[in-house]
């Protein structure tokens, strides 16, 4: 299934550690489409930002559930994407 890399990378995850991982070591995460394989992320980054990576990692992050006035709810499972760059490759988020 042919996906567009738009569709494949839903947006950038912004936390402390996600900053200190880009600095430092040169990994950047984001939040994908739960269908999207490693290939398709890949390919979907390195069209999108005009990077080469070197390797992709996924974390399918469970729901949290969350109390609400008519009884507990639970939010949706998110697919988390680490992306580990090459050599002096860096993307620009802010």
């Amino acid at each position: 299934m042919q996906m567009d890399a738009t569709y494949i990378i839903k947006r950038p995850l912004i936390t402390e550690k996600a900053t200190w991982e880009s600095e430092s070591k040169n990994r950047y995460s984001f939040i994908v489409d739960m269908k999207a394989n490693k290939r398709q992320i890949r390919a979907a980054i390195e069209s999108l930002y005009d990077v080469r990576v070197e390797r992709v990692a996924t974390q399918i992050r469970k729901g949290n559930f969350f109390r609400t006035r008519f009884g507990v709810a639970k939010k949706s499972n998110w697919k988390k994407a680490i992306v580990h760059l090459q050599g002096d490759d860096r993307i620009e988020l802010f």
